[in-house]
């Protein structure tokens, strides 16, 4: 599990085809930190360290994972944000995140407001969009509030320590960036559908029954 702070930027250093898979060595600042299957969060998404060298560390992106996420557009000699698994004995600074990627979404605008920097992103995938105002979503890896939220788009403010230190400067308008909604919202979303599904099954055809009535009341006052 990881919070959504980040601990530094990791730079692309060689990338290698491998069948459908794609290997990424990546250098980084806490490289002798580092161990084989650790897990390490990677603009976001979670990546085991299958090997170490000379100052690098290697992770393996499969099909699955490029298609859900930007990896397939990384080059070499850019850069990305890092953060390690939260250890038993951390401070929660952020929010959960599972480094398990929901979709990507692109920058459409970036607005310096001379103290931050405010990014709209418009969601690839917005019937499957998550996000509420004032709730926390992960960008890129990064634990961030919302400010704004609809079911196409989200903005998010980044202050300046944040765009110093994280990705978010290198961003243009047009990128793709990893987006992480909130698990608790998930979990929320999903008791409803299944909430929804056991009406359905004690509806009467064509009409609402008086039993099928006290049963949305009554779960309406727990969910």
């Amino acid at each position: 599990m990881f919070t959504g702070i980040i601990e530094a930027l990791g730079r692309i250093e060689k990338i290698e085809k491998e069948g459908s898979n794609i290997n990424y060595w990546v250098s980084t600042p806490f490289f002798n930190e580092l161990k084989v299957d650790q897990s390490v969060a990677h603009s976001g998404v979670c990546l085991t360290v299958v090997e170490l060298k000379d100052g690098w560390h290697k992770v393996t992106a499969i099909d699955e994972t490029l298609k859900k996420t930007s990896l397939s557009a990384w080059e070499k000699g850019g850069f990305v944000n890092l953060e390690r698994c939260l250890s038993a004995s951390g401070r929660f600074d952020g929010h959960i995140v599972q480094g398990h990627v929901d979709q990507t979404a692109k920058v459409v605008s970036i607005e310096d407001v001379e103290g931050s920097w405010n990014f709209r992103l418009e969601f690839d995938q917005p019937e499957d969009a998550l996000v509420v105002s004032k709730g926390s979503i992960s960008i890129n890896g990064v634990s961030l509030t919302v400010v704004e939220a609809s079911q196409q788009f989200c903005s998010v403010s980044i202050i300046p320590f944040t765009y110093n230190h994280t990705t978010f400067k290198y961003l243009t308008i047009g990128d793709k960036v990893n987006i992480e909604f909130d698990i608790l919202g998930k979990y929320v979303l999903e008791a409803q559908r299944r909430i929804r599904a056991q009406i359905v099954l004690i509806l009467e055809p064509n009409s609402f029954s008086i039993t099928a009535l006290n049963f949305m009341y009554f779960r309406s006052q727990f969910f």
